[in-house]
């Protein structure tokens, strides 16, 4: 469990530029739960992520992941982090040298290495005749799959996603997100996703966190989130296509599916015969 109490940022402190990010944020993320955190850009997500994954140093509240606090180095072995365009920072030769690298810091054994990136591989979707491929000869989507698998070889326990699908076509990001949110969840992993896309977190999240301005205005699941207009307009946030089609068909309910508004509207049509 990562549990985040009274944490708050400033950047900067006694300089003319000095600028507050976050503001006394709490919650938790329970084992084998996917959170999102949503927000505007400023909002204060990047700089929350890179506490929890041990990047920034804490200097108000706590951070604690499985009772370790965050400034413990052990959490470097707990927590994966992918910025957006990971895929920027691929360096090696081949895919199979880039998705090792990390494992072989760890001093792990060929044999172990060999095992962790064809693990990887699969769970992100790869072709295993892709190993000896050099990464800068595939696809946009493909070389981001490349940068995730090398980040679940280290075989985090918690899995921090920063827009994980940010520049990518409509096709590539929807095969991406069901890899992730198909094989990776199911072998286990925490899931922190950040997203401004209230579609993707509809689908995938169990729990919302919304921030504005570095202070938390929402903290509950998807659908109670889409009945407060109040707070998404606040966060600067568009709720999904599927709500507001409910809304302008003056439907006060919530659906986080295609088959659910299916269902409501057809329930609201046979109530008006």
């Amino acid at each position: 469990m990562i549990v985040v109490k009274d944490v708050s940022y400033t950047y900067m402190t006694g300089t003319p530029f000095e600028k507050t990010a976050l503001k006394n944020i709490s919650f938790d993320v329970a084992d084998g739960e996917v959170l999102a955190i949503a927000g505007h850009t400023g909002s204060g997500k990047s700089t929350l992520i890179q506490i929890i994954a041990g990047l920034i140093k804490l200097t108000s509240g706590t951070v604690e992941l499985d009772g370790l606090s965050v400034a413990d180095k052990k959490i470097r072995r707990l927590v994966g982090i992918v910025f957006q365009y990971p895929e920027h920072q691929l360096f090696e030769e081949t895919v199979e040298s880039d998705i090792a690298f990390g494992p072989k810091n760890f001093g792990l054994s060929d044999e172990e290495i060999s095992a962790r990136v064809e693990e990887a591989m699969r769970q992100v979707g790869l072709s295993a005749e892709l190993k000896k491929v050099s990464p800068f000869e595939l696809s946009g989507g493909q070389r981001r799959r490349v940068a995730i698998a090398g980040i679940l070889a280290l075989k985090p326990k918690y899995l921090i996603l920063d827009e994980p699908t940010a520049g990518l076509d409509p096709l590539a990001k929807e095969n991406l997100l069901k890899e992730i949110f198909g094989a990776v969840k199911k072998s286990g992993v925490t899931i922190i996703l950040v997203s401004h896309n209230m579609e993707d977190i509809a689908r995938f999240a169990n729990r919302v966190v919304v921030l504005a301005q570095g202070e938390i205005l929402f903290i509950g699941t998807p659908r109670e989130l889409f009945a407060r207009e109040e707070i998404l307009s606040r966060a600067g946030l568009e709720p999904p296509p599927i709500t507001q089609l409910l809304h302008e068909l003056k439907i006060d309910e919530q659906a986080l599916t295609l088959d659910e508004a299916e269902k409501i509207i057809l329930s609201k049509e046979r109530e008006l015969l």
